[in-house]
């Protein structure tokens, strides 16, 4: 009764003139109604309780997530109050993805590895996590982060290179806009262009744009001399290239990890093939959480999913570019 109180005074005080029609009769809907504030989220009545009730839904899943033996944990976020199949429509390829690295050219060394790496901490060699919005896109910030890493790593530069260069460009290489793609296809296309340009010069729109490609080849600022790709399950393979190389995109099959919030992500239900791979990431290390390998994940969904944008977890299909200098 205290929390449900303290709800209502809070948005009468402030945002009362939004939200009176949805003054909390509960805890979950204060909580909820504490999520529409925080994302910037307004809906009309009818499709308010439509969202409460999944809301609702993902509350209930995630407590009893957090309350079983998991080597992770959930937690609410932006996602919240949308079905997975609106989740999966807007933000993951439309269609899977047959990944193009089942048989990969990447030429392991025989190591010693180190137990952990992260890139992150090496230097200057990882773009801050970025928001692909309401767009299939997640292959496009995959590229775009890896190629960043290595260019970095190559010229002591770090650029912020375009992704919307790769949504408006690169259907030519068997890519979708913000339907879908694949980072090891996004950079043969970088390859054979002559280039990528930055971020400034060709900024992010998502699938606000009018089909057109904008590529200004004078404006390149990162290349790609060949790509390498990691044979499909060879962990070694990326364990050799994340430690010796760089950043490294990979591909796999999202299910329930819409709510991860932190520890190491694993599934029972993600399918080990890889024609299912259905979103694109950066692995920018690996390490050892609570006993259990993993790599260092890093995400296009903003700073306010996971770890500041950021996970522990698994891989499939693997891909990164070597820069022409």
């Amino acid at each position: 009764y205290a929390t449900v109180t303290l709800c209502s005074s809070y948005m009468h005080s402030h945002f009362n003139h939004i939200y009176m029609y949805i003054l909390p009769q509960s805890l979950t809907a204060c909580l909820y109604l504490f999520l529409l504030l925080q994302y910037n989220k307004v809906y009309a009545l009818e499709e308010y309780h439509h969202r409460l009730n999944i809301f609702t839904g993902h509350k209930r899943r995630i407590h009893y997530h957090n309350a079983g033996k998991h080597t992770f944990s959930m937690g609410l976020n932006q996602f919240s109050d949308m079905s997975f199949a609106e989740f999966r429509k807007t933000f993951l390829l439309t269609e899977p993805q047959n990944c193009s690295a089942t048989k990969g050219s990447h030429i392991s060394s025989h190591g010693p590895y180190p137990g952990s790496v992260d890139w992150r901490e090496k230097g200057n060699y990882v773009s801050p996590v970025k928001y692909q919005g309401h767009c299939g896109s997640c292959w496009t910030f995959s590229t775009t982060g890896c190629l960043e890493s290595v260019t970095a790593i190559a010229t002591g530069k770090l650029p912020l290179l375009s992704e919307q260069q790769l949504v408006d460009c690169a259907q030519d290489f068997n890519n979708h806009g913000c339907m879908g793609g694949l980072p090891s296809q996004a950079f043969e296309y970088v390859k054979y262009n002559n280039g990528l340009m930055t971020e400034d010069d060709y900024p992010y729109m998502g699938c606000i744009y009018d089909g057109s490609c904008n590529f200004k080849p004078e404006l390149a600022a990162a290349f790609v001399k060949d790509v390498v790709n990691i044979t499909s399950y060879d962990e070694k393979g990326m364990v050799d290239a994340v430690a010796r190389l760089n950043a490294v995109s990979f591909g796999y099959e999202v299910t329930d990890f819409l709510h991860y919030k932190d520890g190491v992500y694993s599934s029972t239900t993600c399918k080990n093939t890889t024609d299912n791979v259905n979103h694109a990431v950066l692995a920018v290390g690996y390490g050892e959480k609570n006993s259990t390998p993993n790599w260092i994940v890093k995400n296009s969904w903003g700073t306010n999913w996971g770890m500041d944008g950021n996970m522990c977890g698994l891989a499939a299909c693997s891909s990164c570019p070597l820069p022409p200098v």
